[in-house]
């Protein structure tokens, strides 16, 4: 059997769009040769020092505790543990529309198979640096002025391509999610290629 390639994907629990994305790459898994890894990164970290509506500061100062949660999974259990919080995580959040807290972390940690003490990282602010240095790692190669999610991947040559997105809503099923990759993948791959958008005329769907 040929070696699957890997591809990283950067993701916030509290973003739509990156679960919505992150559900597609484990659609993309089913037919292409590719393995998806999942990091954090933070939505929070991101927008430090910049003035925002009250709402979204809000939202902001919640953010840090899913993430540092996260965080403290990967130390304590390895990739494949984030793997299964993050599906816990945002089944929870964006299908089940729980509130972002204690009771949500230690739920999902234990579904997730983990050990719902670590919960209490939400609070704890010494998996910070663990969590800067996570974010700075996805973020580096494509700027601040993206957000989640962030992808990064071997392009059509073989050199490494990184890039935000794709946006998408619902999240593309089957083969048309595997020529779906397999598009983005080209784009992303084209030398001194930055930008393809539209304006989002559709609130994201779950299905």
């Amino acid at each position: 059997m040929s070696e699957r390639t890997v591809v990283d994907m950067w993701f916030d629990p509290i973003c739509p769009w990156a679960w919505i994305t992150s559900r597609w790459l484990l659609e993309v898994e089913q037919v292409r040769d590719l393995e998806v890894r999942f990091h954090v990164m933070s939505l929070s970290v991101l927008n430090e020092g910049r003035d925002l509506p009250e709402h979204y500061q809000e939202l902001m100062r919640t953010g840090w505790g899913p993430v540092r949660v996260c965080v403290a999974v990967r130390q304590r259990h390895g990739a494949d543990a984030v793997r299964r919080l993050y599906t816990t995580l945002g089944t929870r959040i964006h299908l089940g529309k729980e509130q972002v807290g204690p009771e949500l972390y230690t739920a999902a940690l234990t579904e997730a198979g983990l050990d719902p003490a670590l919960a209490a990282a939400a609070d704890d602010a010494t998996y910070d640096e663990a969590l800067r240095a996570s974010h700075s790692a996805g973020m580096q190669p494509v700027g601040t002025d993206v957000g989640t999610p962030v992808i990064h991947a071997p392009g059509p040559d073989g050199r490494q391509v990184a890039f935000f997105g794709p946006v998408v809503t619902p999240a593309p099923k089957g083969e048309a999610a595997g020529r779906l990759w397999d598009g983005v993948l080209l784009v992303a791959g084209t030398p001194g290629f930055f930008e393809l958008k539209r304006s989002r005329d559709l609130e994201p769907i779950f299905d």
